[in-house]
């Protein structure tokens, strides 16, 4: 028996234009430092592959990924651009991205050891950038042991198996750009800089800033910057960076039609625990969106939606499958089935921003839009990168 076609509950619309118009904006204000555009995570929740085909169109020399199976996924639909990865475990097949000419980060002098046995095996240098444990504790060596790392670099290096493409770490504390962690950990960077010079050992590219201290931190540029959620539109550091005067827009847009439509009495309580009950009649619309669907459950009596023109504060518990938002007590404050509901968007539309939810809930705008999706959902794509 044929499957019913139905609409999908919830569309996450992605306008690849504003990607690119970002990322152009985002490559004019951080040169003569190079951009890298950053799509992880799916392309923050955006697209793998149409992110990083509309940042390339944006004039973006660079992409960034976490893992070896997203770099292999961008060869594979055919970009052949300069390429980073990071984020590898022991036992990770390197020599395909090796032999794809993506750049793979070493932490320690193991994984130099695997990446030098994939660059021979090939009979060419695996291209390898090390990264530098500044204060973030989280991936890369210490100070205590990168002299260890930029020995087994270097003699890899001599034996003509690793080429040292770049030298990185990351930033704690880039969205507060008065924290003192930013000058202790740029001068951490500066200090493993020095080791590699002691060792005769070229840097290759120097970065240190994501997309706040690109924005916030000039003096951390150096030669490369990589740029994640602000490649979205998503501001990096809330209350201390203006993301409309700077011009970045939001390029998710996430809406859903409205399913029911009724009115209540005073005193009714809404959705589960009724954590909610309505002070007087009211009209309530029921959206089929949820946290099944990547609506945060922290929204819960704090979100709005646009609809009808106009913001709608979420009543009630989020629940799995669907939200119950408030029209209004009077008749023309309804809305009809089928009506289209704008849960997060672009600030110039009227709609909340992720930035806008994220406040709400107590978490930060990157949450918001990765966590979008589900097979319930589906995801377009709009603009000149639609096509391959």
């Amino acid at each position: 028996m044929p499957r019913v076609p139905h609409q999908p509950r919830v569309e996450i619309a992605v306008d690849l234009d504003v990607v690119s118009a970002n990322v152009a904006l985002l490559t004019e204000r951080v040169a003569p430092a190079a951009m890298m555009a950053v799509v992880k995570a799916d392309g923050y929740g955006h697209g793998l592959v149409e992110a990083a085909r509309a940042a390339r169109r944006g004039g973006a020399p660079w992409l960034g990924v976490a893992t070896p199976e997203e770099a292999m996924a961008l060869r594979d639909a055919g970009d052949d651009g300069p390429l980073l990865c990071w984020l590898t475990t022991p036992g990770d097949d390197l020599a395909p991205v090796v032999a794809a000419g993506v750049d793979v980060t070493a932490y320690d002098a193991r994984e130099v050891a695997v990446l030098a046995e994939a660059g021979a095996a090939l009979g060419r240098p695996a291209r390898v950038q090390l990264k530098a444990d500044t204060g973030l504790s989280r991936g890369g060596a210490t100070p205590d042991d990168w002299p260890d790392l930029v020995a087994a670099a270097v003699r890899a290096r001599d034996a003509g198996h690793v080429e040292v493409t770049g030298t990185w770490s990351h930033l704690a504390c880039a969205d507060e750009p008065d924290h003192p962690a930013n000058d202790a950990q740029q001068d951490v960077f500066e200090a493993a800089l020095a080791v590699m010079a002691e060792h005769g050992l070229d840097p290759g590219l120097r970065h240190l800033a994501n997309s706040a201290a690109a924005l916030l931190r000039p003096g951390a540029r150096y030669d490369l910057v990589r740029c994640g959620i602000a490649t979205y539109g998503v501001d990096p550091a809330p209350g201390a960076h203006d993301l409309a005067a700077s011009g970045l827009r939001q390029a998710m847009t996430v809406r859903a039609r409205v399913a029911q439509v009724k009115r209540i009495r005073a005193g009714a309580g809404v959705s589960y625990g009724h954590r909610w009950t309505a002070p007087s009649d009211t009209w309530v619309a029921l959206v089929p969106a949820g946290y099944g669907d990547g609506v945060p459950r922290h929204g819960t009596n704090v979100l709005e939606v646009l609809l009808g023109g106009r913001r709608r504060p979420v009543r009630g518990a989020v629940c799995m499958d669907q939200v119950v938002v408030e029209l209004g007590p009077d008749e023309a404050d309804r809305v009809e089935p089928g009506a289209e509901a704008v849960l997060i968007g672009d600030a110039a539309t009227g709609a909340p921003t992720a930035d806008e939810w994220a406040a709400a809930c107590g978490t930060i705008g990157y949450e918001i839009v990765t966590r979008m999706g589900g097979w319930r959902t589906v995801r377009t794509h709009h603009g000149e990168g639609t096509g391959p």
